[in-house]
């Protein structure tokens, strides 16, 4: 699948914003997890959208029942609450169905987003964006930061966390943008090849550099 992205598509000025913004991405089972829970410790305001995704989804949320009239009641258990896994195999497997679950879902997760980023009170914010670049939402933000791990490693993480088959597993990664796009349009990287440690270190790295770049853009103001 190809993206009409171009490295230097236009991102935020200083003078759209006050706080710096990141968009965290990754492709799945990369660590995007991991990195946004250790810069979250470490001080940063840290917006999920695959959280929010899942708050929009709950029992009663509107864009539940819109789910359920396109896809199918069957979707929705005796409980109330929507079948996920059986969602996700109906629109992976057919492009239209995945643009029509986008529709619904992606303009509610975009104006959540932009509503808790008002909100937040940190140093720097971090946007979690799986499809940051095939959404168009790199432009939203100052820097792009990319978990980066093989494709070995990532299918085989996947494949144990999720009990998807390895052909469940290739669609979903050709849903996404390439390894290879992905890195040529990141700012910063993190090497998830390694052991957890190694990628928590890493963590702490740029946490300390969007420190420095977060005051760097305070005094630009102050001049």
């Amino acid at each position: 699948m190809g993206f009409l992205l171009n490295a230097s598509a236009r991102r935020r000025t200083d003078s759209d914003h006050e706080m710096l913004l990141i968009g965290l991405t990754g492709g799945i089972g990369s660590g995007k997890s991991t990195v946004a829970d250790a810069l979250a410790a470490r001080g940063a305001g840290v917006i999920d959208t695959d959280v929010i995704a899942r708050e929009l989804t709950e029992p009663e949320q509107p864009a539940l029942a819109e789910i359920a009239a396109t896809f199918g009641a069957d979707l929705i258990g005796p409980d109330g609450r929507l079948d996920r896994d059986a969602l996700r195999m109906q629109v992976f497997s057919d492009p239209d169905a995945r643009t029509r679950l986008e529709g619904i879902l992606h303009p509610r997760i975009k104006d959540r987003m932009l509503e808790r980023l008002a909100a937040l009170d940190a140093p720097y914010a971090v946007l979690v964006i799986p499809l940051l670049f095939e959404t168009n939402q790199h432009t939203l933000v100052d820097r792009v930061l990319v978990v980066d791990i093989p494709e070995g490693a990532q299918r085989e993480r996947v494949r144990r966390r999720s009990g998807l088959t390895l052909g469940e597993i290739d669609r979903i990664v050709a849903s996404q943008i390439s390894r290879e796009e992905r890195l040529a349009l990141a700012d910063d990287i993190l090497d998830n090849s390694g052991d957890l440690p190694a990628l928590l270190a890493q963590a702490e790295r740029i946490h300390l550099k969007y420190i420095d770049l977060a005051e760097d853009g305070k005094d630009r103001e102050v001049r």
